[in-house]
């Protein structure tokens, strides 16, 4: 039904697909503004409350004694094994739905570090594939201890790093991937798996519906690390991931991307201007559209393992990088994007 150019909802969607949306809901709700209602949670039970403001103290003490966990791998699997598996993730996983395909077997004694891309506006496909155990990434790569790196700022936060600490979360910065790419695992784990969105928010602010673009070029840092500890590098590539939000889309050189850049560069965080649908209209709002997204994952490329790595030499891996992440891009469109043979990905931004 349309009314005055709005699409509502029908009245007779069952209940799996209303429940559905309402997981997605409440993950838009909680995680793009997580940081703010940690802040204002927190400051509600310090000073408007008798005898919660203690535990809050006392939970100060704690993120005082936790505080570089981040930086050491995260939490343990056991503190986190149930909530990665829980419905809420099967409803949020099953909304779009998202899938995880993986294109050949990894080896699960060894470190890799998934370089993922397009980032997208909320990386939505990255979360249901290696946040949660929901779409079988522990059965898909068996051995393998998957961690998804965030910014280290949400770890920073009273309550709502809990949040991202659940879902297996380690901090974006060197010492964190250095940590997951040098250290052993923990039992039963034989082999790590670090999951870099590596655009970042800058990336985020070239998600427009139908184009696939990414600012991996201008990044070299990951390669430098992984030379440094002789870790494979594993192409990730997130399809229908920038389909899921319409965008206000200012090109470099604009000035909505001054201003974008600006902001960025004082909170961290990308203030890209989206919309989605609503709750029981499908026109606009927060709620990411309907939509299917395919994350697939390529085939390794092997690194030496070199201390101290040339300028040279991180071009030369970097280089071999872009060229498999576009032929993974090249062979894998056909299976997930429609009109795939006008669909390019644009690498050199």
């Amino acid at each position: 039904m349309e009314i005055l150019g709005v699409k509502f909802a029908p009245l007779n969607i069952p209940l799996q697909r209303r429940l559905q949306t309402l997981a997605v809901a409440i993950w838009i709700f909680v995680t793009p503004f997580g940081d703010f209602w940690g802040y204002i949670l927190t400051a509600y039970l310090l000073f408007y409350t008798q005898t919660m403001r203690y535990f809050v103290l006392l939970y100060f003490l704690w993120m005082y004694y936790d505080w570089d966990t981040c930086d050491r791998g995260g939490r343990r699997d056991s503190l986190t094994k149930r909530i990665r598996n829980s419905a809420f993730w099967r409803y949020f996983c099953n909304y779009f739905p998202l899938k995880l395909v993986k294109t050949v077997d990894l080896d699960p004694t060894k470190s890799y570090l998934f370089i993922s891309v397009p980032h997208g506006i909320l990386s939505i496909g990255v979360v249901g594939s290696f946040a949660t155990d929901v779409l079988g990434c522990r059965e898909l790569f068996p051995g393998l201890d998957i961690r998804i790196i965030t910014l280290d700022q949400h770890f920073k936060i009273p309550l709502f790093r809990e949040y991202v600490y659940s879902l297996g979360g380690c901090a974006a910065n060197a010492k964190s991937i250095e940590y997951l790419l040098s250290a052993p695992p923990k039992s039963p784990h034989t082999g790590r798996a670090a999951v870099l969105i590596v655009g970042g928010a800058s990336e985020s602010m070239e998600s427009v519906p139908g184009t696939y673009r990414t600012i991996v070029k201008r990044r070299k840092g990951f390669v430098k690390l992984a030379l440094k500890h002789g870790t494979s590098l594993v192409p990730v590539f997130s399809f229908g991931e920038t389909d899921l939000y319409d965008q206000v889309y200012g090109p470099e050189g604009s000035t909505l991307r001054r201003i974008q850049n600006h902001i960025r560069n004082f909170i961290g965080l990308a203030p890209v201007i989206f919309s989605g649908r609503g709750f029981f209209q499908y026109s606009f709002g927060l709620i990411p559209k309907r939509l299917p997204v395919t994350v697939v994952v390529g085939k390794p490329i092997e690194l030496p393992k070199i201390e101290a790595p040339t300028a040279e030499q991180i071009d030369e891996y970097h280089k071999k990088f872009m060229e498999n992440l576009t032929e993974l891009f090249e062979t894998q469109k056909h299976n997930y994007i429609n009109n795939a043979e006008k669909a390019t990905l644009e690498i050199n931004l």
